[in-house]
């Protein structure tokens, strides 16, 4: 059974239309990721989720009952924001237990879900402390802690890490997908940072503009986006759009584009194609799918296709190095291994994955 099911949702400011029908189901025990740019109504939606923005139209159902027009404390939720939203005159004990004072639940049962929380959160040596005596990562911890105690069917999470610096996001990062694996309670999680959504869901709705353009598992959303919005807003440095034309070559559809020094080049187009495929194409390459073209690899990959580029610039980042590279008058980004990593100016000869490389129709921006 899903324990949040939303159909035909919209939510209207006047005459301006914030969310425009969306659709999402979570089963029980998921942790659905809500990603997108600044504006595209991810956080509205999470907070008609809570209660805490009326529904213009469509439906809200957790486990199966209509929750549009319950009040917040009615709906079995629980929410961790991005401000923590801690009591600072309360200790760390008292901002966890708040909630189950103000619903009189028996102190022992306090007593009780404290110990458990504390310990699931590793925060026991705090709860006597006040917010102001704690650091980022910690009083992260007890806002989660707070929301934990109630045992709610949803977990409901805005944009937790954003306020933490680039190291201890990657740190609390792994905290949450482990306590999500310990506590297996349905989760919907906002954030801008698609790393944070590939890393912790299992399914991701992409949003711009009020709509999910995709909802569905990280890989597939990576490797077969739905449309060039999906594809460029997953990943980083983004996938690489190339103008190109659809030809034929020994009887094999290809696709030609310009190459360095005012050649072309036709690479093979691996997967089948639509009979109603136009001609002029955007050809979608990932920057881990461009190598520094060898026989070897070749011999390897039968999909590698050739190429030459050339190199602009080069940017060393430790683990690898990125390149922009100038394909006729388009660049690009490759991702390549320090020590196979090309010169600034050289004119390379690249491997371009065909396999894993996407169409798109660049009118209706879809992927072919």
């Amino acid at each position: 059974m899903s324990t949040l099911t939303i159909r035909s949702l919209r939510k209207n400011y006047g005459a301006v239309e914030v969310l425009k029908g969306i659709d999402l189901e979570a089963q029980n025990g998921e942790f659905i990721a809500l990603v997108g740019p600044s504006g595209c109504g991810k956080s509205t939606l999470l907070a008609m989720i809570a209660g805490l923005e009326t529904v213009t139209s469509g439906e809200i159902r957790i486990d199966g009952r209509l929750v549009n027009s319950v009040a917040p404390k009615d709906r079995d939720i629980a929410m961790v924001f991005q401000s923590y939203a801690l009591y600072p005159t309360m200790t760390v004990r008292e901002n966890i237990t708040f909630g189950m004072e103000s619903r009189r639940v028996p102190k022992p049962r306090q007593d009780e879900a404290v110990k458990r929380v504390a310990a699931l959160l590793q925060i026991e040596p705090l709860l006597g402390r006040k917010p102001g005596q704690l650091s980022g990562g910690q009083r992260q911890r007890v806002a989660m802690g707070r929301a934990l105690v109630r045992d709610p069917k949803l977990f409901l999470f805005d944009e937790p890490l954003s306020n933490l610096d680039a190291k201890l996001r990657v740190d609390m990062r792994t905290e949450i997908k482990k306590l999500h694996h310990r506590v297996g309670k349905t989760t919907v999680y906002v954030t801008h940072d698609q790393v944070e959504a590939m890393t912790l869901a299992s399914r991701i709705a992409v949003m711009h503009q009020g709509s999910v353009q995709q909802f569905d598992e990280p890989a597939t959303i990576y490797n077969r986006p739905a449309n060039m919005f999906v594809a460029g807003f997953m990943g980083s440095p983004a996938m690489n759009f190339l103008p190109a034309e659809l030809s034929e070559e020994g009887g094999r559809p290809t696709v030609v584009l310009p190459a360095a020094d005012g050649k072309t080049a036709s690479l093979p187009i691996v997967q089948a194609l639509p009979s109603d495929t136009p001609r002029q194409l955007l050809l979608g390459v990932r920057p881990e799918h461009i190598y520094r073209f060898d026989p070897d690899l070749a011999r390897r990959k039968p999909s590698i296709a050739q190429i030459d580029a050339v190199v602009e610039l080069v940017e060393p980042t430790g683990a690898e190095t990125m390149a922009v590279l100038r394909l006729g008058g388009k660049e690009i980004t490759g991702r390549f291994d320090p020590d196979g990593t090309p010169r600034m100016g050289e004119t390379v000869t690249l491997g371009i994955d065909m396999a894993r490389a996407c169409l798109f129709d660049p009118t209706a921006q879809r992927l072919i």
